[in-house]
Parts: structure tokens; C-alpha cells; sequence
């Protein structure tokens, strides 16, 4: 398992990524790869030649977010994990706070993601949104279960 946050606030525009400053629970056996300060995870498949076809992770994001100042609140904020650079639609979270920069909402989303041998994929949380939002208290947790 592999744990990475970002706490202070940060703001993301539309089609962009969290950024997450400070592995909690790095990977020790290289299977989870990050840059602290980046938004981008690289995951490895099994490198050897046995009989396993494929690891799969369980990737789960939450922290709290809400439309940016200065935009439409009514639009709402949307976040969703992203393979490869494609969010994926089945882990969208939106909030719809009453009022742009002022109002949180606590998201929880996952995903199920298969890597095949000796490949890697890349993943991160982005902004699905049309609006850029405030995100703060963010936290991805990576658990490799096959």
C-alpha cells in the first residue's frame, strides 16, 4: 500500500491535476512511482515471467473541493481519477457548493486498475470540470490487490 497527500490549498484548472506534495506511505518495492510535487503516479505491472498476467490496483482519492473564486458555482466541481491522461468516467465525484471559493464538500472516488506484465500505466486525479477548483486535504491511496 502507498499513501500520498497534499494538504494546503491549491487551485486546478480545468483538464489538470492535483498536485500531491508529500508521500505519507511511499512505495518500498517500486511498484508505485511519484515525484513528490507532481500529480502523476506511475504503476508497474509484473516484470517477471510467471504466470500472473496482470496486476491490478485499487486506487482511492478524496479530499475536499469546491468551484474556484470567481466562477460559477452552479456549475459545480468535479474531480475523477485518470489512466493514461483519460479521465474515467466511472470515478467522477462532483459537489455543487451554494456559493464559488467559500464552500467545501468532502469527495471519495476509486477505481480498479489493471497493469499488464512489463507495462506501466500512468495515473492521476484531474479536474473534470468546466470550472478550475480549490482543492485542499487531498489524499490517493494505492493498494495493490493481484
Amino acid at each position: 500500500m502507498a499513501e500520498y497527500v497534499a494538504i494546503p490549498l491549491q487551485t486546478v484548472l480545468t483538464g489538470q491535476n492535483v498536485v500531491f506534495t508529500t508521500d505519507v506511505i511511499p512505495c518500498g518495492k517500486g511498484q508505485v512511482i511519484h515525484r513528490p510535487g507532481s500529480g502523476q503516479f506511475t504503476l508497474r505491472g509484473p516484470g517477471c515471467a510467471c504466470n500472473q498476467c496482470f496486476a491490478r490496483y485499487f486506487v482511492q482519492f478524496q479530499g475536499n473541493i469546491t468551484v474556484a473564486q470567481g466562477g460559477t458555482a452552479a456549475n459545480g466541481a468535479s474531480v475523477a481519477i485518470a489512466v493514461n491522461g483519460e479521465a474515467l468516467a466511472s470515478s467522477i465525484a462532483t459537489s455543487t457548493p451554494a456559493t464559488a471559493g467559500t464552500e467545501f464538500n468532502h469527495v471519495s472516488t476509486f477505481a480498479y486498475i489493471d497493469v499488464p506484465r512489463g507495462c506501466c500505466v500512468t495515473v492521476s486525479v484531474e479536474n473534470a470540470g468546466t470550472e478550475g477548483i480549490d482543492v485542499q486535504n487531498a489524499a490517493i491511496a494505492f493498494t495493490r490487490v493481484a
